[in-house]
């Protein structure tokens, strides 16, 4: 699986309020007492916030050093998930969020210390534990392995495998009947600090001549982190066990509807340059060009992931405009410093030599 894939952002700005929906309280009639591990990173807070519109009491469980201010009226416990738990100890609530988990171990030991205290585990995992994405993968699919279960290293080489066990050492803990996995693709929306998404619109509103990769008719699939929100909430609402892949459908998304996205919503001076897979692939440019894949090798179905199981259990994906207006407006209230240059994609200067290689190509006379 890509290194793109790997997850965790910074929240950073405001966030547009969340959709309604018509279920306020857990399915015994009351509001839930839920547990966030972490909470103040990029997806936590969405999840929170939806939480407390809906008018559950919500907690959380991280080391209190970034964004400590988003949420000063909660109760949060102080800890670190690499053996300094003792903070949740002798507590009880009826669901846990686990959005924080990439350590086997870590997730282990919270699993293990919160089996007897919660009714309900929901582990934030990703479509990168397949083991292969030369075919269309469905939650069944094979998960991928690594040779020494120990290493706790995060790469993009780990993260996956990694992740897959940590859905297993939860499961061991709280069973089947009592966990429920979500394995959501790329998560973009306000908030994310990786500018995997991002990167698209932004690069679109800077205008002029832009690299757009392979053709317009590739597919792509991502989540709206508010859509994953929404999601979790109703799973520990209705108690949906099970797990399931968080997407936009496969082939209802595809880079030319990106392009069209992006330029709808920034009415920019853009004009896109289509380079083909032989030049991306001759360049080297996979790892640079975040979201989207070749059509063919080991990555050829990345984006053809089912979300059929969530969808019949309420998944709903807002319009992928909405994600890319929201993602501008928000970026647009950024502090200089951090939209000075984005985290992923191509700089100008890359870019600009590209586009140059390929012009010429194209023309070589």
């Amino acid at each position: 699986m890509q290194a793109g894939l790997l997850g965790g952002a910074a929240i950073a700005g405001g966030l547009p309020q969340a959709m309604a929906t018509e279920n306020p309280t857990g399915s015994q009639g009351r509001p839930l007492r839920i547990l966030v591990l972490g909470g103040t990173g990029f997806i936590g807070p969405h999840m929170v916030r939806e939480a407390l519109r809906r008018g559950h009491d919500v907690s959380l469980f991280n080391r209190g050093r970034s964004n400590d201010e988003l949420f000063p009226d909660l109760e949060t416990y102080i800890g670190d998930r690499d053996n300094k738990l003792d903070a949740l100890k002798g507590q009880e609530w009826d669901a846990v969020i686990d959005n924080s988990g990439y350590v086997p171990r870590h997730v282990a030991d919270s699993a293990r210390l919160l089996a007897d205290a919660a009714g309900h585990y929901l582990f934030i995992s990703t479509i990168s534990v397949y083991e292969s994405f030369a075919v269309a993968n469905d939650e069944d699919s094979p998960l991928g392995t690594m040779p020494d279960e120990s290493v706790e290293e995060v790469t993009g080489e780990t993260y996956g495998p990694m992740k897959a066990l940590c859905e297993q050492r939860v499961a061991d803990e709280f069973g089947a009947d009592r966990l429920t996995v979500l394995r959501p693709t790329y998560i973009c929306g306000p908030g994310d600090h990786t500018d995997r998404y991002t990167y698209w619109p932004v690069r679109t509103l800077r205008g002029g001549d832009m690299l757009w990769p392979g053709s317009a008719s590739d597919p792509i699939q991502i989540i709206d982190v508010r859509d994953l929100a929404m999601f979790t909430i109703d799973c520990l609402e209705n108690k949906v066990f099970g797990t399931y892949n968080t997407v936009t459908a496969p082939n209802e998304f595809s880079m030319g509807d990106l392009l069209e996205d992006c330029a709808a919503v920034t009415a920019a001076a853009m004009s896109p340059v289509w380079v083909d897979n032989a030049f991306v692939s001759a360049h080297d440019l996979g790892g640079e060009l975040p979201i989207w894949a070749a059509p063919d090798g080991d990555s050829a179905r990345v984006a053809l992931v089912s979300g059929a199981r969530a969808y019949a259990r309420g998944l709903r994906n807002r319009p992928t405009r909405e994600t890319a207006r929201d993602t501008v407006s928000w970026w647009k209230t950024l502090p200089a410093e951090r939209t000075a240059s984005l985290q992923a994609g191509l700089s100008q200067e890359r870019e600009k030599e590209l586009l140059t290689m390929w012009r010429k190509q194209a023309n070589p006379g």
